[in-house]
């Protein structure tokens, strides 16, 4: 090799240098600057500490407020709003019960911070409620619930609005679905296809279920304990859909066990 060329491939190679190192730099300074993922744990005021007891959220709303529930010691649920800077507000709806497996169970709330839930009373029956950003509760009953045991309204999506929407449950332990507006009317409603028998019907999913305009998305189980999927428009139509034509999905009918679960996912609580 010639020196000329030498001083050629010096030159080429110290440049290939200086452009890895660049790069490296850039790479470390792209991942110093990163925002760091961070991991806030808490745990709601007179929360439990026993197996299935404690602190679940269930809903979270642009500006950071959540919503959630908490078991107490005495398996009594309580629902709660902990503000985006981290303080816990707890509270019961009127007529909540105190036992196991009875209280205040909050699924969803809205920008503006209110929340809407479930009541279970000293029977096991269901309520609805929406709680207002400031903390007035109102509970309310949908046309044609039932009043038994597991049968009753049952509320789990709130939307900017103030539309919330879920099922009620009446007294042949059938469900249908509902919508109440910001002034209290309510409108049930059942999907083209849904069963009449014991845990079939329709239902509304938790807990952003009700988008901005109105329009509510669930599911139907038929007759046959098939599972379908429905999205009902503000103006009431409601559309059907099967999501996979590999098969038809089954699942456990929404009729709700006599010795609930503690903890796990919301299917539980209701």
């Amino acid at each position: 090799m010639t020196t000329s060329s030498l001083r050629k491939s010096i030159g080429l190679s110290a440049w290939a240098l200086v452009i890895c190192l660049a790069t490296l730099c850039l790479g470390f300074s792209a991942t110093a600057n990163a925002p760091r993922k961070t991991f806030i744990t808490f745990d709601a005021p007179g929360a439990g500490t026993g197996p299935g007891q404690g602190t679940s959220g269930i809903h979270i709303n642009p500006a950071g407020a959540i919503t959630g529930y908490y078991l107490d010691s005495g398996d009594v649920s309580h629902g709660y709003v902990r503000a985006p800077g981290g303080t816990v507000t707890t509270f019961d709806a009127p007529g909540a019960g105190t036992g196991p497996n009875q209280g205040t169970i909050a699924f969803s709330i809205n920008p503006a911070g209110a929340t809407a839930g479930i009541v279970r009373d000293s029977n096991i029956v269901r309520h609805g409620f929406v709680r207002d950003r400031n903390g007035a509760i109102t509970t309310f009953e949908a046309p044609g619930a039932g009043t038994g045991p597991f049968q009753g309204t049952r509320v789990l999506n709130i939307n900017p609005a103030g539309t919330t929407a879920g099922f009620l449950t009446d007294a042949n332990d059938v469900n249908h679905g509902l919508v109440r507006d910001s002034n209290g009317a309510i409108t049930t409603f059942d999907a083209p296809g849904a069963g009449t028998g014991p845990g079939q019907g329709t239902v509304t999913e938790s807990a952003a279920c009700v988008n901005a305009a109105g329009a509510v998305v669930g599911n139907y189980t038929d007759a046959s304990d098939v599972l379908h999927d429905y999205v009902r428009a503000p103006s009431g139509t409601i559309t059907a859909f099967d999501a996979s034509r590999r098969g038809h999905r089954s699942r456990p009918r929404y009729r709700l066990h006599r010795h609930q679960p503690r903890g796990g996912n919301c299917r539980n609580l209701l």
